[in-house]
């Protein structure tokens, strides 16, 4: 099974920065896609960002485009997602998740089959 294992969030005042990492238990090349994805309260979960661990393309979210980037470190197994310039919008829990399906790199939940626990980010104004 699987496992993904997310850190790095925590508390920030708004216009601060913040890295989440996610480490996979095996090679992330086993991965056709990965992503980060955050749930707030009440609301539902959307996708942030993605990367085709093949080839580093990514996909960004309008919301945080300029402000957030994703990026993989294949020798550590590790996803990261560096925010910057961050909103109390921003305010989530965060989420990584991965899929071996190729051809299949979306930002809705039914694209990924592996999810990690989360890690909370606070922004506060």
């Amino acid at each position: 099974q699987a496992q993904l294992v997310e850190s790095g969030g925590g508390s920030v005042q708004a216009g601060g920065s913040l890295r989440l990492s996610c480490v996979a238990s095996a090679s992330i090349s086993k991965y056709y896609c990965m992503a980060w994805f955050r749930q707030a309260p009440g609301k539902a979960r959307e996708g942030v960002a993605r990367i085709f661990t093949f080839s580093s393309n990514i996909y960004v979210a309008d919301s945080v485009k300029g402000r957030f980037t994703i990026s993989q470190d294949t020798a550590k197994k590790t996803l990261y997602l560096e925010m910057n310039n961050l909103k109390p919008e921003d305010t989530a829990m965060y989420y990584c998740a991965a899929d071996n399906r190729v051809g299949v790199c979306g930002n809705w939940r039914s694209a990924y089959n592996y999810w990690g626990q989360g890690t909370q980010v606070t922004v506060s104004s």
